[in-house]
């Protein structure tokens, strides 16, 4: 018996004394998608989606086809209702600091708060100083190899937010300088005379700044081994990559394929890895290969799914100047195919993960950002830029197929945590849930509501009712078959005593966050007059990123 117990105490010695990378952790791979309403994904059985020229279709044949995300749903799960703010950039500060904007100051896209510096000058306060803890350096922490690939939507130094190295398509609007590809707009003349040109052709566009993120990309890579001792490198970067990079080369696959060598290396070294892969599929953009398209979403390389995989036809393009000829090898105009693209880059995704052998200690979450361009998103009306799609698969968990509950943006952080067995210091408050336990375990509920806002606006949903950014209350009882159109609560007294209860306690609950007016921008930083720049109605359409 005494060598029995003196045997266990050695094992348990043993265990404490491990590395961490010895452990079963799991790694994790988040795609978060750009601009994607849950309503495209067939999985969520909505009776509308977007059609190529942007608005509301139901039009099967520009329907998307989701057949390895379906399955992911299947063996995983699929969350009803998560929500995300109403656009990009606090979305994705959600995502990454499980913080509302009360705390870090995103509140949206151009409205975000500053920072007075020593020496008196004023800027713009950043994530990785008003939110030190984010979940790239969470998974440091945790001993996890990290990597971003795709669209950072970040300013200021990207080594800051937690990542090893990056692969960025592009990192933002500032990387003007690439010397490999003209598929950039710019701008040229001063003042009166200042407009926009397509550096391809030469010739005037009317759109927003943008560089190419899909066909002949700008790719700038972070800490890569091959950057020859240089934080950030312009690739292709190799005598082998620049013989193959041109006119045919796709951003989406770039990204994957330098998420796909990073975990090959980590998984040699015996270390966990997290993949946080921003995708900008779902993001409308300028169409090079087609200057003069209608639509909104450039075509991507075919696919075909036979019942079994994927198979993916090898571009070809030819031409230049705005003058090209694709073959028959890349799909036409449309979010459909957006959607389809990163299906097939799901089924990869997990096809890597059987062929490395490590599909079984693999969590892999897909997601999105805010609504579908000209229909959810800046809007703040009832959940249309809120309602995202997730779909999450982790082995072991107690969850399969629809799950009807609640999850915001902000819940990441803290899942993560549980995930990756990290604490969060007691003395760095978050505002996200760890829906976790909710996955591992027979809990029956995950939270009571969920927040997103716009500027000053708020949004919160319950179980029951909802309130917009216009300050109307909704019936959410029941899920209407377009996602959307629920009946309004106009006459309080008409609805049942636990209508109004949850009424209050939503207002109870968001009221803390409520300081836009109050404290917009950081702690100590004297006031500055602003003009508000969230609108109180629709406006006309607007192209932006």
């Amino acid at each position: 018996m005494k060598k029995l117990q003196f045997g266990v105490m050695l094992v348990l010695a043993l265990l404490a004394v491990l590395p961490a990378a010895a452990l079963d952790r799991p790694n994790v791979i988040i795609v978060f998608a750009d601009d994607i309403s849950a309503r495209e994904l067939p999985l969520y059985g909505a009776s509308m989606w977007s059609p190529p020229e942007r608005g509301s279709t139901d039009d099967p044949s520009v329907r998307a086809y989701t057949p390895a995300i379906d399955q992911m749903a299947e063996e995983g799960c699929w969350v009803t209702t998560c929500w995300a703010a109403t656009v990009c950039s606090p979305s994705r500060a959600m995502m990454m600091t499980g913080r509302y904007a009360h705390r870090h100051k995103w509140w949206t896209n151009r409205e975000i708060g500053q920072v007075q510096r020593a020496n008196g000058k004023r800027e713009t306060w950043p994530l990785y100083e008003s939110s030190p803890l984010q979940i790239g350096h969470l998974a440091q922490q945790a001993g996890y190899g990290t990597f971003w690939t795709g669209k950072t939507q970040m300013p200021g130094d990207l080594r800051r937010y937690g990542f090893d190295e990056g692969c960025f398509t592009p990192g933002n609007l500032s990387d003007r300088d690439n010397p490999y590809t003209d598929f950039k707009l710019e701008f040229v003349g001063k003042g009166p005379d200042k407009k926009m040109i397509n550096k391809d052709t030469g010739e005037l566009v009317d759109t927003y700044l943008q560089h190419g993120w899909y066909w002949y990309p700008h790719v700038l890579l972070m800490n890569h081994p091959t950057n020859q001792g240089e934080p950030f490198m312009w690739w292709p970067n190799t005598p082998e990559s620049k013989a193959s990079y041109g006119l045919t080369t796709y951003g989406p696959d770039v990204e994957l394929d330098f998420a796909f060598e990073f975990m090959d290396r980590k998984h040699a070294e015996g270390k966990p890895f997290f993949i946080y892969h921003t995708s900008h599929l779902g993001h409308d953009g300028f169409d090079w290969l087609d200057p003069d398209s209608e639509g909104d979403w450039p075509g991507t390389p075919k696919i075909q799914w036979n019942g079994e995989g994927y198979t993916r036809t090898e571009p070809r393009v030819t031409g230049d100047r705005g003058v090209y000829d694709t073959h028959g090898t890349v799909t036409s105009t449309g979010m459909h195919h957006h959607v389809n693209y990163l299906d097939y880059q799901m089924w990869r995704y997990r096809q890597k993960l059987e062929e490395m052998g490590i599909a079984d200690n693999t969590v892999v979450i897909f997601l999105a950002d805010n609504g579908s361009a000209l229909y959810g998103k800046h809007s703040p009306d009832r959940q249309k830029g809120t309602h995202v799609p997730l779909v999450i698969y982790a082995p072991g968990m107690s969850k399969q197929g629809e799950q009807d509950i609640l999850v915001n943006l902000s819940d990441f952080l803290p899942t993560l945590a549980d995930a990756m067995g990290q604490q969060i210091p007691e003395d760095y408050p978050v505002d996200g849930e760890s829906f976790w336990p909710y996955l591992m375990t027979d809990k029956a509920e995950h939270r009571p509501w969920v927040y997103a806002h716009k500027g000053r606006m708020q949004l919160v949903r319950g179980e029951q009712v909802m309130l917009d950014g216009f300050g109307r209350w909704w019936d959410v009882t029941a899920e209407p078959d377009d996602l959307i159109s629920f009946p309004q609560i106009k006459d309080w007294s008409s609805v049942s005593e636990g209508l109004r209860a949850e009424r209050d306690a939503l207002e109870t609950a968001i009221e803390p966050f409520d300081l836009y007016d109050e404290a917009y921008d950081a702690p100590g930083t004297p006031p500055k007059p602003k003009k508000s720049k969230t609108k109180k109605k629709g406006g006309k359409k607007k192209k932006a990123s």
